[in-house]
C-alpha cells in the first residue's frame, strides 16, 4: 500500500512587537537559513520572503509532521542564528503564527506573493495583510492579537 500527499502551507509571523529588526543587508541570509531548517526537518522550502518586521514562508511537509512542531524549530534556530551570526542579541519572534493550506495549483501564486514583499508592503502595513489573509481564509480572530 502506498500513501501519496501534497500537504502545502503559507506561514507568516512577525519580530516580536513588530519591531523592524530584520536588515536587508542580511534578511537573504536568514531565509536562506530558514530553508535550510525546513531542510533538516525533512520539508521542501519553495518560497521565503518579507520585510523588516516579518516572514512569509511556503513550504512542503510529509504526513508525518507537525506544524506546530517544525515552525517552533524554524524560530527558534532563525532566532539564535541571528543571535550568533548578526550579534542582534535582543531579536526575537512574535509567539504565534498564522498558518494556511495552499493547494498544488496556487503554489506558483504564493511563491510569487512571497516573493515580492519589499513591493507589497510600500503600500500595506503586515497588520493591514494580515487581517486580509485570514478575512480572505474565512478565519475568525481576536484583534487583540494582531499586535
Amino acid at each position: 500500500m502506498s500513501t501519496f500527499s501534497s500537504l502545502h502551507y503559507h506561514v507568516t509571523f512577525s519580530t516580536k512587537h513588530r519591531v523592524r529588526q530584520i536588515d536587508q543587508e542580511w534578511e537573504q541570509r536568514l531565509h536562506s537559513y530558514m530553508g535550510g531548517i525546513l531542510k533538516k526537518l525533512d520539508g521542501f522550502p519553495q518560497g521565503i520572503g518579507g520585510v523588516e518586521d516579518h516572514v512569509h514562508l511556503l513550504f512542503g511537509l510529509k504526513p508525518t509532521h507537525c506544524i506546530s512542531d517544525v515552525l517552533r524549530e524554524v524560530k527558534k534556530s532563525s532566532s539564535e542564528w541571528v543571535h550568533n551570526e548578526i550579534g542582534k542579541k535582543d531579536f526575537r519572534w512574535q509567539d504565534g503564527y498564522a498558518v494556511f493550506s495552499v493547494s498544488a495549483t496556487a503554489r506558483d501564486s504564493v511563491k510569487r506573493y512571497t516573493a515580492g514583499q519589499r513591493e507589497h508592503h510600500r503600500v500595506k502595513t503586515f497588520r493591514e495583510e494580515l487581517i486580509a489573509l485570514l478575512e480572505r481564509a474565512e478565519i475568525e480572530y481576536d484583534p487583540k492579537y494582531l499586535d
